[in-house]
């Protein structure tokens, strides 16, 4: 009678995407948990839309050690909770606080080194990074 052998392979869970549609989501759960970069624009293949994408999509990482969920709303037709709030006009960025403030709202692309710095100068990250230095 023949053995069988198995095998075991080290499968690394992958990172939970930040990344979500905005249709249906309810800000005020990320409130005090998460940062929000919101992404508007009027149609998905605006090139402002995709340049943003691919530009948040190059360092997920950087914005998850941020705390921060990225929205994405291309769909001005069904009139989210997040349009009817900012009222953007037609691309748009928008970074929003763990205490629900818009801290940026910009009509162009940025990059992630740009919105993490402008993260990095908020108050409650300048306190998540004294109490991060004072635990290790």
């Amino acid at each position: 009678m023949a053995q069988e052998t198995t095998v075991e392979t080290e499968v690394e869970p992958e990172a939970p995407s930040i990344f979500f549609d905005a249709d249906g989501v309810d800000i005020s759960e990320f409130q005090w948990v998460n940062r929000l970069v919101i992404v508007f624009a009027d149609s998905p293949a605006d090139p402002r839309f995709v340049q943003q994408m691919e530009l948040l999509e190059a360092l997920p990482e950087e914005l998850a050690e941020r705390d921060v969920i990225v929205l994405t709303d291309a769909n001005p037709a069904l009139k989210t909770e997040l349009r009817t709030k900012y009222r953007p006009r037609g691309f748009m960025l928008v970074l929003v606080g763990k205490d629900g403030t818009v801290y940026l709202r910009k009509p162009l692309p940025w990059d992630v080194r740009e919105i993490s710095r402008s993260i990095d100068k908020l108050p409650t990250r300048q306190q998540e990074i004294r109490d991060r230095r004072l635990t290790q």
